[in-house]
């Protein structure tokens, strides 16, 4: 089977038990089911009720330039606010987001409750005009400039689609003394125009990533004992200004030490234990937009289905949770920042194919008890939830609903499957006492894999005609927006016999309302 493509649509369903679902091709079935049993599954944790969260960049809000998207072949042009050193091909204008705009919020309703993170490389350098004198040029040692207004957008955006606000704060040289120590002056305005607007930061990271400091904008010089210095500055001040926001960090995205510099755990040594939570950020690569020599598993479309690609969060999350019990024991981990690659994400991000990889992650993330996981972005570049013209929904959007419709957030053990390409997770069915939800993701091309299950349940299939389509069936039906932008309200198909097809390429929900599992009455 060629790469990038999934089963082909047959021009009939087929019934499967009694589920239907759009088969075709000489895949083979796996000979023996996964009997499972959801009655019986036990209680492994729980995660946020904001488990599920986006980030809004903060260059979206002010305008600017991000990451290029594939499909835009404008020319490009040398301009402020590019990263020193960076090609300015990687990069477009952007006109700043409109937060009011009917369909974004709605669709971003959709989602919630969730947590917007505001934040990004570009806010270390953004300076915050409280005056709203709309400046055409950020004073010296900043790159961009917030204005009031702007920021009134964001509070009202997050209130209106049931959204807790986390950002970070300007850090880069703009915001120093003489001695180069930070300083709390843009901070404080922030988090006061913030309060007066009606606003709440529910959390915060000092900066974006201080691993990468120096293209954040940082002192040249910038280390651990600089970010252990200014944290020390910081954390007393966020208390005293907003003391209910918790304290995230180091808010990194490396996990080598190797003696670097900034390494996390010389960070988290260098501030001793002043996080509430500890958060990180995780991309599997770099985009082929920030590296001439790309893995593999960046570039391929191939390969974005394999173990090794979608079990690399496993990795990260087990260096920061190890950080955690060395550093700040009994603090939750919040993933403040991911997507498939860095810079916008890989060709194939704003397709079906990046879909396996999203749900994937949530499920591995909720069984580590990983409280919160952060997509970025909600509508920007190609790894975007929604096309960032538009606002038109992409397969991981769908893929989204579909988690906040049926994922509560007690989470199961679904058991051990060790059935290549085949990856099982569990949580009580949201809004559903004693109900169950499996989600079955099946990686392999070309194999049908098999469950058993006793009792009732409803079934959501996602799957597309080509893997790297942008369009995505629910049940074989294409999804879609109606008219006025109204969502579709997805629908289960009843599964009544034991034995559940799943096709090649596919991903399944399973609602099992009347499994009367006691960890989730």
């Amino acid at each position: 089977m060629p790469n990038g493509t999934s089963v082909q649509p047959c021009p009939m369903r087929v019934l499967i038990g009694a589920a239907l679902a759009v088969l075709c091709g000489p895949a083979a079935t796996a000979a023996e089911p996964i009997a499972l049993t959801p009655a019986a599954m036990a209680r492994v944790g729980s995660v946020d009720e904001r488990f599920q969260s986006y980030n809004v960049e903060m260059v979206e809000v002010t305008g600017g330039h991000f990451w290029r998207p594939y499909a835009d072949r404008r020319k490009p042009s040398k301009a402020d606010g590019i990263p020193a050193g960076r090609d300015p091909a990687m990069y477009a204008y952007r006109k700043p987001i409109d937060l009011s705009n009917p369909r974004l919020r709605k669709l971003a309703a959709a989602l919630g409750p969730a947590y917007l993170r505001v934040s990004g490389t570009w806010a270390n350098t953004t300076y915050f005009d409280d005056a709203d004198e709309t400046a055409r040029s950020p004073p010296s040692g900043f790159n961009g400039v917030l204005t009031r207004r702007q920021w009134k957008g964001v509070i009202d955006f997050a209130r209106t689609v049931d959204a807790r606000l986390v950002t970070s704060f300007a850090t880069g040289a703009g915001t120093r003394d003489a001695s180069g120590v930070w300083t709390p002056a843009q901070a404080e305005k922030l988090i006061a125009a913030t309060q007066a607007l009606g606003g709440n930061i529910a959390a915060a990271e000092f900066m974006n990533e201080p691993d990468l400091a120096a293209i954040g904008g940082a002192p040249a010089s910038y280390d651990a004992a600089s970010f252990g210095r200014d944290i020390a500055v910081f954390a007393p001040f966020l208390k005293r200004a907003s003391s209910e926001t918790s304290l995230l960090g180091p808010g990194t995205v490396s996990t080598g030490e190797s003696g670097d510099a900034l390494g996390s755990g010389k960070l988290l040594a260098a501030t001793g234990p002043v996080f509430d939570a500890i958060s990180f950020h995780y991309y599997g690569a770099l985009s082929p937009r920030c590296s001439k020599a790309v893995p593999p598993a960046a570039a391929r479309d191939s390969n974005a289905l394999s173990q090794d690609w979608l079990s690399g969060i496993d990795s990260a999350a087990s260096f920061y949770a190890n950080l955690r019990d060395r550093f700040a024991p009994g603090k939750p981990l919040w993933i403040t920042e991911t997507a498939d690659a860095a810079c916008g994400g890989n060709p194939w991000s704003s397709t079906f194919l990046d879909s396996f990889r999203y749900l994937d992650t949530l499920g591995r993330m909720a069984k580590r008890q990983v409280q919160v996981v952060m997509h970025n972005t909600l509508a920007a570049s190609d790894y975007g939830l929604l096309e960032e013209k538009d606002f038109a929904p992409r397969p991981n959007y769908w893929a989204a609903l579909l988690w906040r419709k049926l994922m509560g957030t007690i989470v199961l053990d679904a058991g051990s499957v060790a059935v290549p390409g085949l990856y099982l997770y569990a949580h009580c069915l949201r809004d559903k006492a004693g109900g169950v939800t499996l989600l079955a993701i099946n990686t392999d091309r070309a194999t049908r894999r098999s469950l058993e299950l006793s009792g009732s349940a409803s079934r959501y299939t996602l799957t597309a005609a080509r893997l790297t389509d942008t369009r995505v069936r629910l049940n074989g039906r294409e999804l879609k927006l109606a008219a006025k932008d109204e969502l579709p309200v997805p629908q289960g198909e009843p599964v009544v016999t034991s034995r559940i097809e799943l096709a090649p390429a596919s991903i399944t929900f399973l609602a099992i309302a009347d499994a009367a599992n006691p960890a989730c009455r």
